[in-house]
């Protein structure tokens, strides 16, 4: 048994079991059995049961794409904002080896339960982005389309690595993604 005596410690290894099994296939006896905590040491940090677990876990994941992503995006300059987002990306999601918890939310039938911060994430990771291109001397229309396109081709270079168990597939499309991020894209 670990030993985990802060809510903020129990989170991580909480969220990797949804990461893992998605929040229909996470069950209290899971929990328990892939972070070694009790049910009473998990209701102890969340009375709320599995919903709050997901909740902080969402809450957790953002706090950190706020502070290390969207932040830096919307307020450094650009062309150092993005690359701390490649690197972040990178090792956020460890080379394409971890799935987006996120959007695994988002595609499972719980979307409806954690849509206003399944939305947020996007919507704020997508602006950020957008506006650092603007900054960097992107047209808006550009700017908005290739954010647009950027975000969701991460995210499907998350999902078609993990379903062909062939990480350099996330490597490549970050690549093909920093190459189109270089310069605006011809009129």
């Amino acid at each position: 048994m670990r030993t985990l005596n802060e809510r903020a410690d129990v989170i991580p290894p909480i969220a990797e079991v949804f990461r893992e099994f998605g929040f229909e296939g996470t069950s209290l006896s899971r929990i328990t059995e892939k972070t070694g905590l009790g049910k009473g040491s998990l209701y102890h940090f969340f009375p709320g049961g599995k919903e709050e677990m997901a909740r902080a876990v969402l809450a957790h994941v953002d706090a950190w794409f706020e502070r290390e992503i969207f932040a830096p995006l919307r307020d450094d300059p650009p062309q150092q904002s993005i690359a701390r987002m490649w690197r972040g990306v990178d090792d956020y999601f460890r080379s394409g080896r971890r799935v987006c918890l996120v959007g695994a939310f988002a595609l499972d039938e719980t979307r409806d339960r954690f849509a206003a911060a399944i939305a947020s994430y996007f919507t704020r990771w997508i602006e950020g982005l957008r506006d650092a291109l603007l900054r960097s001397g992107w047209s808006a229309a550009q700017a908005g389309d290739s954010a647009e396109e950027v975000v969701l081709g991460i995210q499907g270079a998350l999902v078609l690595a993990r379903a062909t168990n062939n990480e350099a597939v996330f490597g490549r499309a970050l690549v093909r993604f920093q190459r189109r991020l270089q310069q605006p894209a011809a009129i």
